[in-house]
C-alpha cells in the first residue's frame, strides 16, 4: 500500500467528505452539508479528520470532544479502499488526538444492525454499552 496520512480536514474539503459520505453507503444525517461541515471546521478545526492515500480522499472520522466526553462519529472508508488498515489508522489518529486533550474514556456512535461496523469497533477494543440508549430530536 501507499502512504497513507491521516490530516485535519480543511475548510475546502467539505465536497469531498460528503461525496465520502455518500459513497461509502453512511447512514444519512440532517447535517450531511456543506454548512454543518463548516459548522464543525469552524468550532474545532482539528476534529474531521480525513484519509489520504495517493493523493486521494478514501475516508473520514469525527473526533469531538466537548471537555467532558470524547465521541468518534462518521468513520467512512470508500468500498474499494477497505480492509487496507485505513480505518484502524483513522481512529488510532483519533484516539491519540482525544487522549492530548485529556479524554479519558472515548465512545463510537455506531449502527448496530451494521455488523462489519460493531465487528471492527470491537477488533479496536470498543465494548458496547446496553445500558445507554441514544435519543436524539430535531433542535
Amino acid at each position: 500500500m501507499s502512504e497513507l496520512r491521516i490530516r485535519p480536514a480543511k475548510t475546502g474539503d467539505g465536497e469531498t467528505v460528503l461525496r465520502i459520505w455518500r459513497e461509502a453507503d453512511a447512514v444519512v444525517s440532517t447535517t450531511d452539508d456543506l454548512d454543518a461541515v463548516r459548522v464543525l471546521l469552524d468550532r474545532d478545526p482539528d476534529a474531521l479528520l480525513i484519509a489520504e492515500l495517493d493523493g486521494h480522499c478514501v475516508g473520514t472520522l469525527i473526533a469531538g470532544w466537548d471537555g467532558w466526553r470524547a465521541n468518534l462519529y462518521r468513520l467512512a472508508v470508500l468500498p474499494g479502499w477497505r480492509r487496507r488498515g485505513i480505518a484502524r489508522a483513522l481512529v488510532e489518529t483519533a484516539e491519540a488526538r482525544l487522549r492530548s486533550l485529556s479524554a479519558r474514556r472515548g465512545a463510537a456512535v455506531v449502527v448496530i444492525d451494521h455488523d462489519h461496523a460493531t465487528a471492527f469497533w470491537r477488533s479496536m477494543h470498543y465494548e458496547l454499552d446496553e445500558r445507554i440508549g441514544r435519543f436524539a430530536k430535531m433542535l
